[in-house]
């Protein structure tokens, strides 16, 4: 009796994962921002905070967007 042939997973696109990471991290970004709406600290600190948070948010927007960028110019080759 002859063993059956192993059959390989195809490699994941790395476009696709790219693109995955893309939108998780534009997921986080949103759900930052929204927190940082409804936050309901008061007085010196808060606004700081709340700087810290929004920044936070659009570097991950910005993380999100360089990744994508990446996405696109892995598809186009």
């Amino acid at each position: 009796m002859t063993a059956a042939p192993r059959l390989r997973a195809a490699a994941p696109d790395p476009a696709d994962g790219l693109r995955a990471h893309s939108d998780a991290l534009r997921v986080h970004a949103d759900r930052l921002r929204a927190a940082a709406g409804e936050l309901e600290r008061q007085g010196p600190p808060a606004a700081p905070f709340r700087a810290e948070v929004a920044a936070l948010a659009e570097r991950c927007s910005t993380a999100a967007d360089g990744l994508a960028l990446a996405a696109a110019r892995l598809q186009d080759r």
